[in-house]
């Protein structure tokens, strides 16, 4: 492996190579799996991905520095996981900061006055198309209206639990979220970083 002086800061690089061919091999609910043929370099590669339309998350922050979490019933999983308010960017032009504040409300019955973009991330770039946008929200509130939730959402377990307590449960295993996780930890830079500079 050769090692190349960097005088940039690293970051991912779009690339736009030739699509040969493109399938909708299924159709979903939610999203579909497409098969792409893509000339990369001398190589023509088949891929079968997930089109996902993306998604907003929230890391909604108390003034005790405790986040809510909630936890519900994934059947890909098989499992009632811990995860952080979040939906899809299904609404036709709407901006991710208004789904954030959207999930906000309708998961945890939620709202706030401050917003924070924290963090964007590919949540498994070898089979999805997913990027997820993180926010921080502070200084909360209780939401106009109390949601009505149905299917999965219908025994969601809403709880308050300390940043850190939340990291270390990400650390041993406990919280396996990906989502949940990148949330927590970017959220205890932040806040690390606006104490260090008072």
């Amino acid at each position: 492996m050769t090692e190349h002086t960097v005088s940039e800061p690293l970051r991912d690089e779009p690339v736009t190579p030739h699509v040969a061919a493109a399938d909708r091999v299924y159709a979903g609910r939610v999203w579909n799996v497409q098969r792409d043929v893509v000339r990369y370099g001398r190589d023509e590669l088949v891929r079968e991905y997930v089109a996902h339309p993306g998604a907003a998350a929230v890391v909604a922050l108390d003034d005790e520095d405790r986040i809510v979490v909630i936890q519900q019933y994934r059947h890909p999983i098989r499992h009632r996981d811990w995860e952080i308010p979040a939906g899809l960017l299904d609404v036709e032009g709407e901006p991710p900061l208004a789904t954030a504040q959207r999930e906000l409300a309708e998961e945890v019955d939620l709202a706030a006055a401050r917003w924070d973009p924290l963090v964007s991330i590919f949540t498994t770039p070898g089979g999805n198309d997913e990027v997820v946008h993180l926010f921080l929200a502070r200084d909360l509130s209780a939401a106009p209206e109390v949601h009505a939730r149905g299917e999965e959402e219908a025994d969601i377990r809403v709880e308050w639990v300390a940043l850190t307590d939340v990291i270390d449960a990400v650390i041993a295993g406990r919280f396996r979220n990906g989502i949940l996780a990148t949330g927590a930890l970017a959220a205890a830079e932040v806040l690390r970083r606006e104490r260090a500079d008072g």
